[in-house]
């Protein structure tokens, strides 16, 4: 297990930054739409922005990780992209400054779960990766957890704008943290080939990993950080502070399903089959959300608690894939397996936009949130049928 240090607890704090920032527009939903003007759809599209820069980022990440570590990589893109991100969002004045900010958001928030990741993948054994990925996860999740009733709260109190300027300058603080505490893992020699794209996708095993890793996470990041809101508000009549109870119990259901996925793997017997049970709960989840979308507020939270918990197999997926990776490809692989998880929610917020739009105009609000909810499930259950061609994962 990884000795706690000040530049591990640095990389965690810029963990849960990425974790607030992809989060933290569905409390700010009400307020933004009063006061910019900015509707569901808009926040829809700042949001994918989000996703989408970050995943286009993540190529160039794995490059700057393999060839000059997580410390510079992390830090400066924290402070540059998060910081200004922060601070463009405190002065917005119309939807579109929210599109250029959660861009920016989304390159700063890119190298800070592949950061330590890499420092796993090359300094702890790979038995264990699965566990300290989950950990991480977990820890970094918090900041899902500060993006729900606590962010309502400071909100009410201080302000959206004073609030956002706050986080501006925290964001840079924490880059400041990682820039002075983080020791990059030692470079391999020279008798390491150079890694490439093409040497990843000749990797055969990853083949049918990639459909599940896009759409897995995409689910959960869709709800809690975007669509939650609108479906409790619209369909259930709940205000500020009920969204905000309801998000925080979803998020801590995702921390704890983080920190559970480890010791599931190990009790199921393989991080495949334990990939596979996760899956199948999320897809019985769905489909009662799709079947039956006004149920009272209570089982929805019920429903959403369960969605989290083991919507949280993202650690599983990166350590399977992880297990195929040979040393010199691990900057590379990781990001590279982390931007389909990232691309895929970007594109599915993208894309969930216009099926929310054509669903609202045709049906009422719960049979316009059953097409949606049928719009993330039909992608899942491909995915998981698609996982069953994977072998096991190497030293599982």
């Amino acid at each position: 297990m990884p000795v706690v240090s000040a530049g591990l607890v640095s990389l965690v704090l810029g963990y849960m930054l990425s974790q607030f920032y992809r989060a933290f527009l569905a409390v700010l939903a009400p307020v933004l739409e009063r006061q910019i003007g900015a509707t569901p759809g808009d926040l829809a599209l700042s949001s994918g922005l989000w996703f989408i820069a970050f995943a286009a980022l993540q190529l160039p990440v794995g490059a700057a990780l393999d060839r000059h570590g997580p410390r510079l990589t992390v830090a400066l893109l924290l402070a540059l992209g998060g910081g200004g991100g922060a601070a463009v969002f405190a002065l917005a004045q119309a939807p579109w400054h929210l599109h250029v900010a959660m861009a920016l958001l989304g390159i700063g928030c890119s190298p800070a779960l592949m950061g330590p990741y890499f420092i796993f993948a090359r300094e702890y054994p790979q038995a264990v990766f699965g566990t300290l990925a989950g950990m991480l996860v977990g820890f970094g999740s918090l900041g899902n957890i500060l993006g729900a009733a606590p962010l309502v709260t400071v909100i009410q109190t201080f302000g959206w704008r004073p609030t956002l300027w706050g986080l501006a300058a925290l964001t840079l603080l924490v880059a400041g943290l990682i820039m002075t505490f983080v020791r990059d893992p030692a470079r391999l020699g020279q008798d390491h080939p150079q890694g490439s794209l093409g040497q990843i996708l000749r990797l055969r095993a990853l083949w049918f990993i990639l459909p599940l890793f896009a759409v897995n996470y995409a689910v959960t990041a869709g709800i809690r950080g975007l669509w939650a809101a609108p479906w409790l508000e619209k369909v259930h009549g709940a205000d500020a502070t009920q969204i905000g109870r309801v998000t925080l119990a979803m998020g801590l259901a995702m921390v704890a399903g983080s920190f559970a996925v480890g010791p599931a793997a190990r009790l199921i017997g393989s991080v495949r089959r334990a990939v596979l049970v996760f899956s199948a709960v999320m897809i019985a989840v769905m489909a009662v959300m799709w079947l039956q979308p006004a149920l009272p507020i209570a089982m929805v939270t019920l429903l959403l608690v369960i969605l989290g918990f083991f919507g949280s197999a993202y650690p599983l997926l990166m350590a399977h894939g992880r297990s195929f990776l040979p040393p010199h490809l691990v900057g590379r692989g990781v990001t590279f397996l982390n931007m389909f998880s990232i691309g895929g929610v970007g594109v599915m917020q993208f894309a969930s936009r216009p099926v929310y739009a054509t669903a609202q105009a045709a049906y009422p609000p719960a049979q316009a949130f059953a097409m949606l909810w049928l719009f993330f499930l039909v992608p899942l259950v491909i995915g998981f049928l698609l996982y069953f061609l994977t072998p096991e994962a190497r030293h599982d």
